[in-house]
């Protein structure tokens, strides 16, 4: 195992651009596959998939995914987090465009930043994030707003706030992780937890909502399953989880906003979204957010 560095060199940089990139572009693509693939069911397929390749590649890896280590029960939760944050993302993308719903989702590390030091009191909020937690409370503020007139992208709200859930969730899934034993486990086991349990309840989720499952699929639509599944659901995050383990967690994060950017390039670009000023001030402010949070953990550690 290589040891552990203290900066970004240029494969850290290239790889975080690479998956922040393809993040960006994934939720453009899954909206772009809602006319002919219903949202829950979509997802549904994508974690099915991701279980049974992740599975068979601990198997060759010699990873073990079903010792007795006392992760089970947090592992489960954090899988039924990870499972309804993804129906809150797939189904909001009906509501909302790709870029409104990910300046949203992308407020995940601020719901870290307030939860986490309950549970963790070393984690306390810094002054810097908690100005970073103004700037996440001003951008959702902008970005709500306008969901609920009809100018830009229309009446977004539903969509808007299932992409807040999302947010939420996935910020308590990472509270899960690291308040728990299974911040000590192969990053391939934790993600097996929340991959396995997902392709669990979505499924169920899906047939309750009384979605159609269709598997006529075109070419297209087979091909956005296979890259969710593969390199979304796959590849990035074990690469994400790669780096997580090799290089500094607080220098990792800060690219994260250019996930959001993304989106709204590809949203504009391929599904004709809207840029209004309001959403560019939002993002604006969800990456400034992220950056002094972040900013605030490093001169803690």
């Amino acid at each position: 195992m290589s040891e552990r560095k203290e900066q970004l060199d240029g494969r850290a940089a290239a790889l975080l651009l690479a998956c922040c990139l393809f993040w960006g572009f994934q939720q453009v693509l899954v909206k772009a596959t809602l006319p002919e693939l219903a949202p829950v069911f979509q997802a549904a397929v994508r974690f099915v998939g991701a279980t049974l390749i992740l599975w068979l590649w601990c198997r060759w890896r010699g990873v073990a995914l079903f010792e007795r280590d006392g992760t089970l029960w947090p592992g489960l939760l954090a899988g039924t987090l990870f499972a309804i944050e993804f129906a809150a993302i797939y189904a909001g993308l009906e509501h909302t465009t790709a870029s409104r719903l990910t300046v949203f989702l992308y407020t995940s590390p601020f719901w870290v930043a307030v939860v986490l030091p309950l549970l963790v009191p070393a984690e306390r909020l810094w002054p810097l994030q908690w100005l970073g937690l103004l700037c996440a409370f001003a951008a959702v503020a902008f970005a709500l707003r306008e969901g609920f007139t009809e100018g830009g992208a229309g009446l977004t709200w539903q969509g808007d706030l299932l992409g807040l859930a999302a947010g939420a969730l996935w910020g308590l899934t990472t509270v899960t992780i690291r308040a728990s034993k299974l911040v000590r486990i192969a990053p391939e086991k934790m993600l097996f937890y929340q991959v396995a349990v997902s392709a669990a309840v979505l499924p169920l989720l899906s047939l309750a909502l009384g979605e159609h499952w269709n598997w006529h699929w075109s070419a297209f639509a087979a091909t956005s399953i296979a890259l969710q599944t593969v390199v979304g659901a796959f590849l990035s995050y074990l690469v994400w989880m790669w780096l997580l383990a090799h290089y500094p967690a607080t220098r990792i994060s800060a690219f994260v906003f250019l996930t959001p950017i993304f989106a709204l390039i590809f949203g504009a670009l391929w599904l004709h979204e809207p840029v209004t000023p309001s959403l560019l001030a939002s993002l604006a402010l969800v990456a400034a957010g992220i950056v002094l949070v972040n900013r605030g953990r490093a001169r803690r550690d």
